[in-house]
């Protein structure tokens, strides 16, 4: 059971994860010691997973993006998990998304090129036996919702009533 100052603690990493314990602990009018122990804590009880890099993937050599649909085939409905956990060991998938609906999987990669997206989508994703079929979409601007929240300050907003 998370408690508010859990919350507060989960909220600001989600916000910045660069923060130091003492930005930390100064933000939230706590002892760093107190901030340390809570975050292991979250940390141990995999409620906080690893920190990520916002990576600007044109500036490595990626600038193209796309989120493919995947259906899988129903006779290949047992392997569900195998296939994720082989799509996301692909070097360039930064996320396997299982959903609901009529695809089974959006698979968001990075590419150099059309043509290396194509041989990815042509040979690695569809020559798997269990794909029934994809679609792609190309991905021509990524907003990340934590960085445009604005005045939100906290997790209570984003349960109350939508307006």
């Amino acid at each position: 059971m998370l408690d508010d100052l859990d919350e507060q603690i989960l909220w600001e990493l989600a916000r910045d994860a660069d923060l130091t314990n003492a930005a930390l602990a100064e933000r939230l009018h706590v002892a760093p010691s107190t901030t340390h122990a809570r975050v292991r804590a979250l940390r141990e009880a995999g409620v906080l997973g690893a920190s990520h890099a916002d990576v600007d993937y044109r500036a490595v050599g990626l600038p193209l993006q796309a989120i493919i649909s995947v259906r899988l085939r129903a006779q290949a409905r047992t392997v569900i998990k195998t296939f994720a956990a082989k799509m996301v060991r692909h070097p360039n998938v930064l996320d396997v998304f299982f959903v609901g609906g009529q695809d089974d999987f959006l698979v968001r990669v990075v590419t150099t090129s059309p043509e290396q997206l194509r041989d990815f989508v042509a040979g690695p994703l569809s020559s798997d036996p269990v794909v029934a079929s994809t679609h792609t979409q190309i991905v021509f601007d990524h907003l990340r919702g934590l960085d445009h929240w604005g005045d939100a300050d906290g997790f209570d907003e984003l349960r109350g009533p939508l307006t």
